[in-house]
């Protein structure tokens, strides 16, 4: 039975899915506080979840932390406000190999996720750009081991922005929330792809898709 992530303490949040050290907790505050103040000034997350900071956002996001916790290079796509992408840089930090790159084609957004990857210390380099434009390049000279996602776009758009990284031998994990069952239907259920549907533990009915190039027949 999958364990439900607990309310209350940060400690407690994250106990369920990732646990962090005492350090990383530290990290995790200041892009709180630097989320709260950012948030005043430009939209990065829906304002009725900043009280849920630490389970909505940060939980949430560590799931697919979770899932592949030996990957060094990770992207993340439409990064907004930096979930999941930055929430794994940080909790990343005291694994020096590990390497992060997060696409996001707001400027003022790429803005916020500079400064808080400072403040932390995550090792996490930001790239103002449009998904389509930059993935084959990426997917040749970052070569990501994971991918991710988060209330990005249509799971039919993600499949082909991902395509180049899939081909490089990169796996998906993409956040989706309760209706993913519907964008699975609208794309035919993935044809060609190997799929594994993570039941989301922090939001009831939800899931994180992982996703990757079928292995070719022998």
């Amino acid at each position: 039975m999958a364990r439900k992530v607990q309310q209350g303490d940060p400690a407690a949040s994250l106990a369920g899915l990732y646990p962090v050290s005492r350090e990383t907790l530290a990290r995790f505050e200041r892009y709180r506080e630097l989320l709260e103040r950012w948030q005043q000034r430009i939209n990065l997350v829906g304002t009725g979840t900043l009280a849920g900071f630490w389970t909505r956002h940060v939980a949430d996001s560590l799931q697919a932390l979770a899932l592949a916790p030996q990957a060094e290079r990770w992207l993340d796509l439409g990064s907004g406000g930096g979930f999941p992408g930055l929430a794994i840089a940080i909790a990343n930090s005291e694994r020096p190999l590990c390497r992060h790159l997060l696409i996001e084609s707001n400027a003022k957004k790429c803005a916020f996720l500079r400064e808080v990857a400072f403040a932390t210390g995550a090792n996490a380099r930001v790239v103002d750009a449009r998904i389509e434009s930059v993935a084959e390049r990426i997917a040749t000279e970052f070569e990501p081991q994971i991918v991710t996602a988060r209330a990005l776009a249509p799971l039919s758009d993600l499949r082909e922005w991902c395509r180049p990284f899939l081909q490089s031998g990169a796996t998906l994990l993409l956040h989706k929330g309760t209706g993913w069952k519907r964008e699975l239907a609208e794309c035919g259920g993935l044809a060609g792809l190997d799929l594994v549907i993570h039941p989301g533990k922090v939001q009831a009915g939800s899931a994180i898709l992982e996703i990757r190039a079928a292995a070719a027949a022998d």
